[in-house]
This record gives structure tokens, C-alpha cells and sequence, in this order.
């Protein structure tokens, strides 16, 4: 019985495609779930923040309406990211010698 691990370029082909598309579907709407999200929980922290009136209520407010932009911009750096790096590795793909 002869079991073969050797991948060939249709092989390979046949598993990389499928899952550029998928992410190149994916990733454009997760920038756009995260964008609303973080929309609408960053107006939330800000009337939070507008509303308190204890100035130990109006500091944590500010460091939770800190925080949340500063997670939000990550996210969205890290997905940036992925869409691009998708495109340099699909260049890549495309261009690639067997």
C-alpha cells in the first residue's frame, strides 16, 4: 500500500482558494459589525460620562469611554491588517512558481 504526503500545486490550490474568498467575505463585515458596535457603545460611555455627577462616577466613566476607544482602534487595526495581508498573500498566491 503506497500513501503518498506529497501536496501538489492543485492540491494546495484547492485549500488556499476557498479560504482567501471566505475571508476576503468575512473580514469587510466584521470592520462593519465592529464599527457599529463600537458606535453605539462608545455613544453609550459618553452619555455615561456626560450624565455623572459624583467626580468618582465622572473618572470612571472617562477611563471606561478611554478604554473602549482604545480596544475599538486596535480592533480595527488588527482587521485593517488582516485585509491587507490577505491581498499581499493572495498577490503572492497568484504569483508563485511551482
Amino acid at each position: 500500500m503506497s500513501f503518498s504526503l506529497a501536496i501538489t500545486s492543485d492540491n494546495l490550490l484547492k485549500i488556499v482558494q476557498p479560504l482567501l474568498e471566505v475571508c476576503n467575505v468575512v473580514v469587510p463585515v466584521l470592520l462593519a459589525i465592529v464599527g457599529a458596535l463600537g458606535a453605539i457603545w462608545c455613544i453609550t460611555l459618553g452619555v455615561k460620562y456626560a450624565q455623572a455627577s459624583d467626580p468618582q462616577e465622572h473618572e470612571k466613566a472617562k477611563e471606561s469611554l478611554k478604554n473602549s476607544i482604545i480596544g475599538f482602534v486596535l480592533i480595527f487595526v488588527l482587521l485593517i491588517s488582516l485585509q491587507i495581508g490577505l491581498g499581499v498573500f493572495s498577490n503572492w498566491w497568484e504569483g508563485y512558481a511551482y
